[in-house]
């Protein structure tokens, strides 16, 4: 089951990689400014960031520490991000082939980890955690941002299964409190969440990134109109099922202390 959902990931984002790269979603934004923000990044430290995806958090943090590692299970992925780190003259960044829950790396190797929009595709996110907590130093901090579900069971089920529509590699995103628990529970003390608000950017254009069908758009699409009202509060959709559709996404940023 694990290997299928990390297959899934993996073919997924290879055939999309160059989309993620130059997605304005993950290229910017303010979240990028409050990781930068919360973290107080040191010029001396260390850094990884794991499920780089585009290089674009690996990019925001280059030039105020000493060292990046970023990471990703993706070859294809590493690649374009790779090539387009290098363009932006990102010398102190290097590249490593990595499995979120079981990542090479030493004990207390790192100053900061960092994981942006990705967790949601991980199938064991403890393991993901515990496996962060291992790699930081004494005192180093976790910092992660992903999607963020309601804690109404129901609600969050619909909009796990709307998500993994578009996206069959999702695996499932979490409420705050499940964030809250699973840093609890690997050792790390919990110092900061706040949640986050973004437009998707378009729902036609959200599926696209990913390929999509014009039937799985139109699936989408229904699910978007058909949503109930708890979801609907969640998402804020507008002008559900016509081409200029779009909805909001939540987002957690949560920081944790080793």
């Amino acid at each position: 089951m694990r290997s299928d959902s990390k297959s899934r990931s993996q073919a997924r984002f290879g055939q999309h990689a160059q989309g993620y790269v130059h997605s304005s979603i993950h290229a910017a934004g303010d979240d990028l400014d409050r990781l930068l923000a919360l973290a107080a990044p040191q010029p001396e430290w260390t850094v990884l960031d794991i499920a780089t995806g585009g290089g674009h958090t690996a990019l925001a943090f280059a030039p105020r520490v000493r060292r990046v590692v970023a990471a990703d299970l993706t070859p294809a992925m590493l690649r374009a991000a790779q090539r387009f780190l290098a363009e932006r003259g990102a010398a102190n960044i290097v590249f490593a082939a990595a499995d979120a829950e079981n990542m090479a790396f030493a004990d207390s190797a790192f100053d900061l980890v960092t994981c942006r929009i990705a967790p949601h595709h991980f199938p064991d996110c403890f393991r993901f955690v515990r496996e962060c907590a291992r790699v930081l130093r004494p005192g180093g901090l976790l910092l992660i941002e992903d999607h963020l579900l309601p804690e109404d069971d129901r609600a969050a089920r619909y909009i796990d299964a709307f998500e993994r529509l578009r996206d069959p590699s999702h695996h499932r995103a979490y409420a705050e409190y499940e964030w809250r628990g699973l840093f609890l529970d690997a050792g790390l003390s919990v110092e900061h969440t706040e949640t986050l608000r973004r437009s998707a950017g378009g729902l036609v254009a959200w599926a696209a990134r990913q390929g999509c069908t014009p039937e799985t758009i139109e699936r989408l699409q229904v699910m978007l109109v058909q949503a109930p009202d708890a979801v609907r509060a969640w998402l804020n959709p507008r002008c559900a099922g016509a081409p200029d559709a779009d909805f909001d996404h939540s987002y957690i940023i949560i920081a944790g202390r080793r």
